[in-house]
């Protein structure tokens, strides 16, 4: 810390060679004194320092040559009211963790019932094949689209519809049996919209296979499967969500009947009536 009566006696015994403003940290207007000492104004301005320093108040002189030294100050003093601060803020913090954690002490069951409740929803959307199925049936990748709701049936057996669009796909590769077996369970476990089995394009080909009037007759049922318990229907699997059914058409059963009458009568080859319901289908 620098003295007021120090830098003015400086100033006024060396006030020339610029000693005092060395001593006040001023080491570039020190250069300066040295180097023009020989001047006598310079001894003048030296006396006119020593003057100033020694009427100058303590006060003015400390704000201006010691800043140092008060904000350390400044910086002690508000120490204490600092760490007070933090202290209060460290207890407030602990009374709030205390209660929270006696509020969870008393709140286990709930929080166990949300899980509870979350796990299934969970489980839901964990099947990625049965998306994956119905964009490959929309791209006409049939046997793409039967592999992955073989998949997704693994994960979820009794998904209505699943079992439908499978149904649909092995339609509409000729494969009655497999077909039938899965609108069997769909009805099984609870599908109902027999008016989409009965009109629905993609199970044309079924429409048109001598054992259908039966199954229908049956309740779209295979023979001996009837007994079969169903769970109750649910607005869950009565009806085939948006986002599952796959992609219908005009009604193509008629065109189809017309073709088989003209490969019966022998007026199409079998070839020409293969090439001619693909068309149709596809």
């Amino acid at each position: 810390m620098k003295e007021k009566n120090v830098a003015g006696i400086l100033a006024l015994f060396l006030g020339g060679l610029g000693i005092h403003r060395f001593y006040l940290g001023q080491t570039g207007l020190g250069i300066f004194y040295m180097l023009f000492f020989w001047f006598p104004v310079m001894w003048i301005v030296g006396l006119i320092d020593a003057i100033a320093f020694f009427s100058m108040d303590a006060e003015k002189f400390d704000r201006k040559y010691n800043r140092e030294y008060l904000y350390r100050q400044e910086q002690e003093r508000s120490y204490d009211y600092r760490d007070d601060q933090a202290m209060r803020r460290m207890e407030r913090y602990e009374r709030r963790r205390e209660a929270r954690r006696e509020r969870s002490y008393y709140r286990p069951k709930k929080r166990d019932d949300a899980k509870s409740q979350r796990a299934p929803n969970a489980k839901k959307q964990s099947n990625p094949y049965k998306n994956t199925g119905v964009q490959k049936f929309k791209d006409y990748d049939y046997s793409g689209a039967i592999a992955d709701f073989k998949k997704a049936l693994k994960i979820e057996q009794r998904d209505v519809a699943t079992h439908f669009n499978i149904a649909c796909a092995y339609s509409i590769s000729e494969q009655p049996e497999e077909a039938f077996k899965h609108l069997d369970l769909a009805v099984q476990h609870g599908f109902n919209d027999f008016e989409k089995i009965r009109e629905h394009d993609k199970l044309a080909y079924l429409r048109i296979q001598d054992e259908y009037e039966a199954f229908a007759k049956n309740g779209f049922r295979l023979p001996g499967n009837e007994a079969a318990s169903a769970p109750p229907p649910s607005s869950n699997n009565q009806t085939l969500p948006a986002d599952d059914e796959v992609e219908d058409h005009s009604h193509l059963l008629e065109q189809l009947k017309q073709l088989g009458e003209l490969r019966d009568k022998g007026l199409l080859t079998q070839e020409e009536f293969a090439i001619q319901k693909k068309r149709l289908l596809g």
